[in-house]
């Protein structure tokens, strides 16, 4: 009888794994996941298809679900005038990055939740982000917007016939890209110019609010810094980096980073945590310490791998997407607080030193974004340093820190006892990728073997759940496997692997990652102007294949890929990615020029190609203390042109996967380092030092 009683107060979503879908469940709309079935029904009833996109963690999503997708009188409007279809863009990206898109022309901005109203042949002819439920402030309501849509489908067809024509001609012009010349040292320095001129002096970062972290755009600066000899660029690094850290962006009670800042000052955040985003600071911050030496820096790296240890990771070793930035149907609830709480919560001693450390205040500093009105919460974050404020109270940083770390404890345990923010708990491939290939390098740097044995376990989940042959999924979820992979699954898996190579010298490590780069190209390679879709030939048709080059949040498919094959063709010397990535660099160049601070990632593979990259070729049995000690020296130094081969005469896969080894023996009973630039090797070394020296000799 229950059973029959919930059947009936679900939709078809019930049905569904995404935790999104789930959400929408037992709303009164009368959802359809996407699928032939909707389709059909549209166009057996000559209705318009509303299509909705989200993802679970998404606080706007959140609102107008509660607005209107949960409001019966709403509900009933919208199933009488259309079919309705709900899309996690994270299950299905293809879909989000074809009406994306869209949405931008015709409304010059984008954003989730992601509202398109189709026709039953998938055509779209109205896009908007969030619609409140009545008009406000200028902008239509769903009250006003269903009729108004309605009318338009009834009425003037041929006005609807006439924008779908329109938009998928703009959409297809768009998706089309003319090979340019490939940049010079020119183009890169201007680009370096238009950083500086975005780089937010007094609080790091780049432009005004909103703030991303933007960790593609800080490790090109450090790589510039590095081949340029300006200090500046890694000085905007670093205020950058401590200034995220300090901020409310970070987590300081429970570590690791919120998804961006509302504000210029890193204070305000929007407060879901993504996967993504810790990968990619965790490479930023590795980086950082490479480059400067900064303690904080490694810290923060050390940080954001136990937030994701504890928070994000499946018991066999893949990691969730994402923590929501609701919980009892409030933004941030779960991580602000008022001062009687940390009274509450910790002796008097330490509450006050919490009190002053965390800048906490009665009236607080969390502001609602909807009026801007203070709270009386607080956001812990630091303005000055930890040495800094010991110095103020005549005690070491040392002494200073434990008490902190013993405050953070205290209220993470307090906390625990709140509502917590829904984890949306499906495991992603591209973005497992990402996460293996931040622990390999981090593991790498810090030669620290824990990250490197979560990386390998993550490696060994994805291998075991969402990889077949040669070919992947894209998500798993409560056991289940789902959705043919697309272009970034391929290629931020393959960026793991080439990372977890060069940490561990396995040569199956390598041998993956050539596999899963021939798999990538036979699906997804342009062959007639180069760059990669981001769809297969064989996935569902939309309004066209759409090739990504600009970055977002992430780097952008394109530019990784780039990355890998120049890495690739160098560690196994094969010239015809070499010559692939030559013509991604011609794709990208024309809008590189236009808009180069869209393209750090790929200014990155720009800045490798001018230093003509050097490869190092370590001879020697891998566990002699002679190899371990070349191999070390290489390890913790920022050598991000420098490619690293083990050739272990014990390795015999290895010189399969890259034949010109064999031109490298063992000599004597030191391991051997050829330092190679240009298809031209240097005299061999068994010494370090010298190894070092000429590596970093750029004649």
């Amino acid at each position: 009888m229950t059973s029959n009683k919930n059947k009936q107060n679900t939709n078809r979503l019930a049905d569904e794994s995404s935790p999104y879908l789930l959400q929408h469940a037992h709303n009164p709309v009368d959802w359809y996941p996407w699928g032939e079935e909707a389709f059909e029904k549209a166009r057996k009833e000559d209705k318009p298809v509303f299509l909705s996109i989200g993802y679970a963690t998404c606080h706007w999503c959140h609102v107008m679900a509660h607005e209107s997708f949960e409001d019966k009188e709403t509900a009933a409007m919208m199933n009488q005038a259309f079919v309705n279809i709900k899309v996690d863009r994270e299950e299905r990206p293809d879909i989000d990055n074809t009406y994306m898109p869209v949405c931008q022309m015709l409304t010059g901005s984008g954003g989730w939740p992601l509202n398109v109203f189709l026709t039953p042949e998938k055509e779209p002819f109205y896009a908007a982000t969030y619609i409140p439920r009545r008009g406000r402030q200028g902008r239509p309501g769903m009250h006003e917007l269903i009729p108004w849509i309605s009318q338009l489908w009834e009425k003037e067809r041929s006005k609807i016939k006439k924008s779908t024509d329109q938009i998928i001609k703009a959409f297809q012009k768009s998706n089309k890209f003319s090979p340019g010349n490939p940049l010079d040292s020119s183009a890169v320095d201007k680009a370096y110019r238009h950083f500086k001129k975005q780089f937010d002096k007094q609080h790091g970062g780049f432009g005004s609010a909103p703030k991303f972290p933007a960790s593609h755009k800080l490790m090109f600066l450090l790589r510039y810094a590095r081949q340029t000899g300006d200090t500046e660029a890694i000085q905007m690094v670093e205020k950058t980096l401590t200034n995220m850290r300090q901020g409310g962006l970070f987590d300081q009670v429970g570590l690791g980073f919120h998804r961006y800042s509302t504000d210029r000052h890193w204070l305000l955040p929007h407060f879901e945590k993504m996967l993504y985003d810790q990968a990619m600071l965790m490479m930023a911050y590795t980086e950082g310490w490479q480059c400067t030496n900064n303690s904080l820096f490694k810290k923060t790296a050390d940080e954001i791998f136990h937030y994701v240890q504890r928070k994000m990771q499946h018991a066999d070793g893949g990691f969730y997407s994402a923590e929501d930035a609701d919980s009892e149907g409030e933004e941030g609830k779960f991580y602000v607080w008022s001062i009687s709480e940390i009274r509450e919560a910790l002796p008097q001693t330490e509450a006050e030193l919490a009190i002053e450390v965390f800048n906490l205040s009665d009236e607080g500093n969390h502001q609602d974004e909807a009026t801007g009105r203070k709270t009386g919460k607080n956001i812990p974050h630091l303005t000055k340093s930890i040495s800094q404020l010991a110095n103020e109270r005549n005690m070491s940083s040392e002494k200073l820190s434990q008490l902190i770390h013993s405050i953070r404890e205290t209220l993470l345990e307090v906390r625990s006892e709140r509502t917590p923010p829904l984890l949306d708990d499906k495991i992603l491939t591209d973005w497992n990728g990402l996460m293996i290939a931040a622990l390999a390098k981090a593991g790498r740097v810090f030669e620290e073997k824990t990250y490197l044995k979560q990386a390998e376990n993550c490696f060994s989940f994805v291998e075991s759940h969402l990889w077949n042959n040669s070919t992947l999924k894209h998500r798993f979820r409560n056991g289940k496997t789902a959705i043919d992979a697309h272009a970034d699954d391929y290629i931020f898996l393959t960026w793991a692997l080439i990372e977890l190579y060069e940490s561990t010298f396995k040569s199956s490590y390598l041998e993956k990652a050539i596999t899963l780069n021939k798999t990538l190209i036979n699906l997804f390679w342009d062959d007639e102007n180069g760059g990669f879709y981001f769809t297969s030939e064989s996935a569902e048709e939309l309004l066209g294949r759409t090739k990504e080059l600009h970055d977002g949040a992430l780097p952008s498919g394109n530019s990784v890929a780039w990355s890998n094959l120049l890495r690739l063709g160098r560690l196994t010397g094969n010239s015809k990615w070499e010559e692939m990535a030559d013509q991604m660099h011609q794709i990208f160049a024309d809008n590189m020029q236009k808009a180069p601070t869209s393209f750090g990632f790929a200014l990155q593979n720009v800045l490798f190609t001018f230093s003509g990259g050097k490869e190092v070729i370590i001879s020697g049995e891998k566990d002699k203390k002679s190899t371990q000690d070349l191999l070390q020296s290489l390890q913790a130094r920022f050598l991000p042109n420098t490619l690293v081969l083990l050739n272990d005469p014990d390795d015999d896969s290895i010189k399969e996967l890259a034949p010109f080894l064999k031109d490298f023996p063992v000599k004597e009973q030191e391991a051997t380092a050829y330092v190679c630039q240009n298809y031209s090797c240097e005299l061999p070394t068994h010494n370090a030092d010298k190894m070092i020296e000429l590596i970093e000799n750029d004649t």
